[in-house]
């Protein structure tokens, strides 16, 4: 049996986990837009000035910074950051042909570990807080990375 098939429950839960982490940096960037219209503001270039059918009155305060819009420009920021990561890893981790519990543990203890992460940041936890859970997150590709290594050299 091929480990990169729909039939082999390592795949299937690298696939439900990747798909969610697709998801959650897909969605955070339409949060973005969101709060940007809902405040009129926290525009990004000088360009986006421009009057048109959405920014009927543009003014240069638009293109201050505001926390609301910038909060969730940071959180997908952070998502482009790690995520990209696991995606890469965890496809070769499936690979490695990992016992299922380990990897279940290892991939949805990752998303579950940036969705901790996105509550957090979005309720304005401490830093503290979301760096727990960016730590959680972080160590566990590491883990996979390191393990990826092992099976290769070995």
């Amino acid at each position: 049996m091929s480990l990169l098939n729909i039939e082999n429950p390592v795949f299937q839960a690298y696939a439900i986990a990747a798909s969610i982490m697709v998801l959650k940096i897909m969605l955070q960037g339409w949060m973005t837009v969101y709060r940007m219209l809902k405040s009129n503001s926290g525009l990004a270039s000088p360009e986006d000035l421009q009057k048109g059918l959405i920014n009927r009155d543009p003014s240069p305060r638009q293109l201050e910074i505001n926390d609301y819009v910038d909060r969730s420009r940071r959180m997908h920021r952070n998502d482009l950051e790690n995520i990209p990561a696991f995606l890469a890893i965890g496809l070769l981790f499936v690979v490695t042909d990992p016992s299922l519990g380990s990897a279940q543990i290892l991939l949805y203890g990752f998303a579950a570990a940036r969705l901790a992460h996105f509550v957090s940041y979005a309720t304005k936890q401490s830093h503290e807080v979301r760096a727990t859970f960016y730590s959680i997150g972080s160590l566990i590709v590491i883990y996979m990375a390191v393990h990826v290594l092992w099976t290769m050299v070995l």
